[in-house]
């Protein structure tokens, strides 16, 4: 057991050593540099500088951070893209949130390992069982960040479903009023601001890949992808299907939002037949026994009392 202590702290230190080594000594490239005093030029030069990325402390700082780390354990382009869009439908939308993932994950994965060694350590456990025990933190400390992922994900594309329905209708109230589709999505933007963030976020997102120049059909489809959600994507189809044939958008949307409330009135009453099934399960673990020996454990000491005294 001392032995695999050992081993495990000098590996935790030789890497660390080779994480700061490669953080602080690594020279960049000629061309990275290059790049770096043509962009200082430019901002020296012109008045005014337009970030269509916004650039914050924290994801320079994660980027310092996880960059070491992740050449040390490097992924592949397609996985990074698959990744990208999860953490999208999750809400991060900063190039750097692949970076931090990936270091969260393998910091998770050496951090649980070690816990449960000095745990198994203190405890005086066998090398057999503690071998197992950090076998399975390491192997949770691999799927633990992506099951926080997946519930970040499910709880975000409920919020949307929930502010999807409002949005839609003051969206054809917007649309009657005379304003058109991208000022409608605008004006639902920063009426549902308070109400329903997520919604928004999306729509003022939409409407600002649309102001850019991107064509609408793939603002439209961009909006659909970055939240995951099936209800989006039908309105998306639907919404391209209207402007390309030139029907009414305002009816098109009041039939798609009525539509969508019986969705949501079925899936309430669907999780409220499910809901008296579940609880069969609590019921039988925790409460029949409960009443059992509430019911039957005054006739079974009578009982024991009589037989006694025979």
């Amino acid at each position: 057991m001392l032995l695999l202590i050992t081993i495990s702290i000098f590996v935790c230190i030789t890497l660390g050593m080779i994480g700061v080594y490669s953080f602080f000594t690594r020279p960049q490239s000629a061309a990275t540099e290059r790049l770096k005093r043509m962009a200082g030029t430019s901002a020296s030069s012109a008045p005014v500088s337009i970030s269509l990325t916004e650039e914050h402390a924290a994801d320079k700082f994660a980027e310092k951070i996880s960059t070491p780390l992740n050449r040390l354990v490097p992924v592949s382009a397609a996985e990074v893209q698959k990744l990208q869009k999860k953490l999208m439908q999750a809400g991060f939308r900063s190039h750097h949130a692949p970076l931090v993932f990936r270091t969260v994950q393998l910091l998770t994965m050496a951090a649980l390992p070690a816990i449960v060694a000095l745990t198994c350590a203190i405890l005086a456990r066998p090398l057999i069982n503690a071998l197992f025990y950090i076998l399975a933190a390491f192997i949770a400390g691999f799927f633990v960040p992506k099951y926080v992922l997946g519930r970040m994900i499910r709880s975000r594309q409920q919020r949307v479903r929930w502010g999807l329905a409002d949005a839609l209708d003051l969206m054809v109230i917007s649309i009657e009023a005379g304003l058109g589709l991208n000022a409608s999505m605008l004006k639902v933007s920063s009426e549902l601001k308070e109400a329903h963030r997520d919604i928004s976020e999306e729509f003022e997102l939409a409407n600002l890949e649309i102001r850019v120049g991107r064509d609408r059909d793939e603002a439209l489809r961009n909006l659909a992808e970055r939240t995951g959600v099936d209800d989006l994507r039908s309105l998306v189809a639907m919404l391209i299907q209207t402007d390309r044939f030139g029907t009414s958008i305002a009816k098109a949307i009041r039939v798609f939002s009525d539509s969508l409330r019986t969705k949501r009135r079925q899936r309430a009453e669907q999780a409220a037949q499910k809901a008296a099934v579940k609880l069969l399960f609590p019921l039988a673990c925790f409460l029949f026994p409960t009443l059992f020996i509430a019911i039957l454990g005054p006739a079974l000491l009578q009982l024991s009392d009589t037989l006694g005294k025979l």
